[in-house]
């Protein structure tokens, strides 16, 4: 009897050792290595890719913004700020209910079909949108000039970036809305737009948020 009390405690004790040593490696030693290489050689990456303006952290280069005017009295849907660059639609799964101040969309696409009727008149809306807003005087945006970006969200409702296409046709409403010139708001998207991922992988693309808040500084200076 004895013999096996004992027995059962040394088995015990020995759990609560390897317990003990297996939580110590892998939730207190590897953590801190793997947080400590990162932070040594992907620092941007593993804060989240910051992106900061007036020497404060602004938003994120992976996460796309709004830039919509403030609510009117008995308004639902708030209108687009057109003096901004507008991103791509953000048609995710739904909005946050904590970070009121910019109400983050749920990652994940809407999973409408291509037929789907709701996703066709919102496609034809948000095409009619885009024409309307950014046809200013002498210069009319043409129907077959509207890029897919452009009247569709990605995949998952948070894309930052936009294609230089839909950024282009967006230059001439910016400028007018800011009283800048043309070719210099031409030369903004230019001076933004990166191109493909080692040079093969991916689109060219221009990152809304900062060229955002590149107009902001030209508008400074102007």
């Amino acid at each position: 009897m004895n013999n096996s009390v004992s027995g059962t405690a040394r088995l015990l004790g020995a759990g609560l050792r390897a317990l003990l040593v297996l939580t110590l490696v892998t939730g207190v030693i590897y953590p801190l290595v793997v947080t400590g290489v990162a932070q040594a050689l992907f620092s941007d990456k593993a804060n989240g890719s910051e992106i900061r303006a007036g020497g404060r952290v602004v938003g994120s280069s992976l996460i796309g913004q709004s830039y919509n005017l403030p609510l009117k009295k008995g308004q639902q849907t708030p209108e687009p700020d057109l003096k901004w660059f507008q991103g791509r639609p953000a048609n995710g799964l739904g909005s946050n209910s904590i970070n009121t101040r910019y109400k983050l969309l749920l990652s994940g696409a809407t999973n409408l079909a291509a037929d789907n009727k709701v996703l066709i008149q919102q496609v034809k809306d948000a095409k009619a949108a885009v024409i309307k807003d950014n046809s200013v005087p002498g210069y009319t945006v043409r129907a077959s000039e509207v890029p897919a970006d452009a009247v569709t969200s990605s995949g998952s409702g948070l894309d930052p970036a936009i294609s230089p296409q839909y950024a282009r046709i967006q230059v001439h409403r910016v400028a007018e809305k800011n009283g800048l010139p043309v070719a210099r708001v031409e030369k903004l998207v230019k001076d933004h737009t990166q191109g493909r991922t080692l040079g093969f992988v991916g689109e060219p693309r221009v990152n809304v948020l900062e060229l955002n808040i590149a107009l902001k500084d030209l508008l400074a200076k102007h």
